[in-house]
């Protein structure tokens, strides 16, 4: 019996940590952050601006295994607008981090 349905699921899952991308890109007022997780566990995604101060956190605990979708609503964590520029949406696990540039165009 060929059933590959373990091997689909093992291969399913991303090798590392990575942003996908963030779709629109550049964008105002939101934008959809896309990420990998090789695997499930404490997940932290947070958005700085260029100088590196971060504006907010999006993601903070735990999470599962695979890709997922987090909408940033160009807000920092006091809910005010943040104004036109670069920033960076950083996700970190388990000592590893990656990091995407996102334009923010008013």
């Amino acid at each position: 019996s060929d059933d590959p349905v373990g091997v689909a699921e093992t291969a399913a899952l991303p090798a590392a940590l990575v942003i996908t991308g963030n779709q629109p890109n550049p964008f105002n007022p939101s934008t959809a952050i896309s990420f990998n997780l090789p695997k499930a566990g404490k997940t932290s995604l947070a958005i700085y601006d260029i100088t590196g101060r971060k504006v907010c956190d999006l993601v903070a605990g735990s999470m599962t295994a695979g890709a997922h979708r987090v909408v940033w609503n160009g807000r920092d964590a006091s809910g005010r607008v943040v104004s036109s520029g670069v920033y960076l949406a950083r996700i970190s696990m388990n000592g590893t981090a990656a990091t995407h540039r996102m334009t923010l165009m008013k």
